[in-house]
């Protein structure tokens, strides 16, 4: 199995440039999308489509059926460096730009929502606010490990009672001598069953908001798994319960106080999933097209009729709008000029258009497009939760109206 750092080699840009055209690969991309990238990210793309062929694609719609989490697929995203793609080389990450870790999430999520879960919760909200705020002492701990694959980690901000309001959070660490003693928990968290180290924010006796690094095996920490998903099925999702923790004081990160922590953390995961949404769309067109090409009704395909072709227009027609947008943010995201705003819109544009796209797709499909037998349903229902999770639909419709009016209308 190749991993980014083999395609991105002298002798395989050398292959790659013989090649010729951009789209020889079949990318869904009908304004040319590939000529506003850089040789790197179509390599990285490519590697990453790869990789999803070989060791996703054949088996999600089984885990999916069977609620099963491949814990195996932990080294493997590790060894074809999905996990902290933009995290600095000397920690084990991949040193790439932004628009490279957004095809790395698009493609994994044209395999499957829940895949690209584990590895933008890994590289976005786990690997960044260690590289970010931690200590050169926690990055050298942590980072490689997480990397590679060694350990999976997770992020614990949402709480029993507070989603949408992270700042009311009740979970909170209290100063005993050379440590910290952490009580609470947290909720609707990815990864957190099979976690080894756990990055969770917690208020001190003063009110602020501190972000705490939680080790499998650390007395009273536990990790209840929720069961009976209907939703990101080959994804594992768990609490984190905290019953008088233990924390050395190392073990916190030491540079960074309040809601900025976990928000900027939110804003890296966001841009991800504006990216990987998109994947989970061309994947539902991608296959109505297909399937409207084969599919006989009245003595002709049904892609010659009047409503499909619209169907299948207006799919392409928002898929494309979308790519266009994401690519724009990552220009932006690589100058360090884009908004927390701006990668908020992105990501709700690209979910809702997923969505559509789904129920489009799953139209075109009939009455095969609710069995395994095509991805559209698994696509349909893991969307229902990427729209809710990372900021609701409506939390970010919110976000952008607070600032194109300087009103805030949540509080």
């Amino acid at each position: 199995m190749s991993s980014i750092a083999d395609v991105l080699s002298p002798e395989s840009k050398a292959h790659t440039a013989q090649k010729g055209s951009t789209n020889a690969n079949g990318f869904t991309d009908y304004f040319d999308l590939d000529g506003l990238l850089t040789e790197e990210n179509i390599l990285v793309r490519q590697s990453i489509r790869d990789f999803v062929k070989k060791e996703i694609s054949p088996n999600i719609e089984k885990w999916a059926q069977q609620a099963h989490f491949p814990s195996e697929i932990v080294r493997k995203f590790g060894e074809v460096g999905a996990f902290g793609p933009t995290i600095p080389q000397e920690y084990g990450g991949g040193g790439l730009d932004y628009i490279s870790y957004g095809l790395i999430m698009q493609e994994i999520e044209r395999g499957d929502s829940g895949m690209r879960s584990t590895a933008s919760v890994q590289g976005s909200l786990v690997m960044f606010p260690i590289y970010q705020y931690g200590s050169e002492e926690q990055r050298r701990k942590y980072l490689p490990k997480l990397a590679s694959g060694e350990w999976l980690g997770c992020f614990g901000l949402t709480e029993p009672d507070h989603g949408s309001n992270p700042g009311g959070m009740t979970t909170n660490i209290k100063e005993e001598g050379d440590h910290y003693i952490l009580n609470g928990a947290k909720l609707w968290i990815s990864n957190s069953p099979e976690c080894q180290v756990a990055v969770v924010w917690a208020k001190n006796e003063q009110g602020r908001i501190k972000g705490v690094i939680v080790e499998r095996g650390m007395e009273g920490f536990t990790t209840p798994e929720i069961h009976n998903k209907w939703s990101l099925r080959a994804s594992i999702t768990g609490e984190l319960v905290f019953d008088n923790v233990k924390i050395p004081k190392e073990n916190i990160l030491p540079n960074v106080e309040g809601l900025k922590g976990p928000l900027s953390c939110l804003d890296s995961a966001r841009f991800g999933i504006a990216w990987g949404a998109i994947g989970a769309a061309i994947d539902c067109y991608e296959s109505a097209l297909k399937y409207s090409l084969q599919r006989e009704q009245f003595g002709k395909p049904i892609a010659s009729f009047q409503l499909q072709q619209k169907k299948l227009a207006e799919m392409i027609t928002e898929i494309t709008k979308a790519q266009l947008l994401a690519w724009r943010l990552g220009v932006l995201k690589n100058e360090g000029r884009a908004t927390s705003a701006q990668i908020s819109m992105a990501k709700r544009n690209s979910v809702e258009m997923a969505l559509h796209v789904a129920r489009e797709a799953r139209q075109i499909h009939g009455g095969m497009g609710i069995t395994g037998e095509y991805p559209i349903m698994r696509h349909m229902m893991n969307l229902e939760s990427v729209v809710t999770y990372e900021g609701t639909h409506d939390i970010h419709l919110l976000i952008t109206g607070a600032d194109i009016t300087g009103i805030q209308a949540f509080k």
